[in-house]
This record gives structure tokens, sequence and C-alpha cells, in this order.
């Protein structure tokens, strides 16, 4: 096997795992009252608690909010389709990888503004951060492969 196919291959392989991830992220955000259950059966914490208890109240009486979060999840899975280009043609279509990295580094600020004006304690706003730090890890690896790749003659 050539280098560049093994590099290939191993672009491929980190692609695949940040995709699962971002999948996996998506479809999480479809269940949220079942998982808030699961989440309270296991862990005694006041803030999951009231969390819990908030999307119950919402979903009885007011379902059309968790609407927003079906549109979290459907946003999920979109921005995973948009890294199948990466997939084909990983030099060209670096921009998707670094577009994804901005993304995650946007997690940050929306995390510092947001979550104070909606009431969030700290821990879990560092929680949310969190996605946009260990998001970003496989795309900088893809983006270094990419850039080797594209170095690399045809």
């Amino acid at each position: 096997m050539s280098e560049r196919s093994a590099l290939q291959r191993r672009i491929r392989a980190w692609l695949t795992l940040f995709l699962i991830c971002l999948v996996l992220s998506g479809l999480t955000a479809f269940p949220l009252v079942t998982e808030l259950h699961w989440l309270n059966s296991l862990v005694d914490n006041d803030w999951v608690r009231r969390v819990g208890d908030g999307l119950d109240r919402a979903d009885a009486d007011y379902p059309f909010l968790l609407y927003g979060t079906d549109w979290l999840a459907f946003a999920h899975l979109v921005i995973a389709v948009f890294f199948y280009g990466v997939h084909r043609d990983p030099v060209r279509n670096i921009w998707i990888v670094e577009a994804g990295m901005i993304a995650c580094a946007g997690v940050i600020p929306l995390a510092l503004i947001c979550g104070p004006i909606r009431g969030i304690p700290v821990w879990w706003s560092v929680i949310d951060m969190s996605f946009g730090v260990f998001g970003v890890i496989p795309l900088l690896v893809l983006r270094r492969m990419i850039k080797r790749l594209e170095a690399m003659p045809a």
C-alpha cells in the first residue's frame, strides 16, 4: 500500500470517528424526555432533576417547545451529510473540516454568553464547552492529514 493510500485510509478513519460522534450527538437530541428520565434514575443531582421536571412540563403542556430540539437533532444530521464531501475529495473539501472547526470554537462563546442568560449552572456550561473542545480534536487531526495529502505528489 502506498503512503498516499495509507494516509487516505487514516483520513477516512478519523472522519468516520467524527461522523459517528456527530450523528450520535444528533440522535440523542430527539428522545430528551426519555433520556432525562433515565439519567434521573441513575444520578441524584438537583440540576438534572430540574431539567427533567422542566422537560416533563414542557412535554405535557407545551410539546411544541421540544420541536426546537428536534431541529437541533436534524441540524447535526445535516451537518454530517456535508462531511461526505470530505470523504469524496478531502483536499478539495478541506473547507468543510475548517468550517467544523469554526463551529466547534463557536460552542465556547455560545455557552459562556447564553448559559448565564438562561440560568445554566457554570459546571453545565463547561460540559457544553467540552463538546467543542473534544469535537475539534479529530478535525485538527483531519486537517493536518489532508494538508499532508495535498503536499504529496499525485
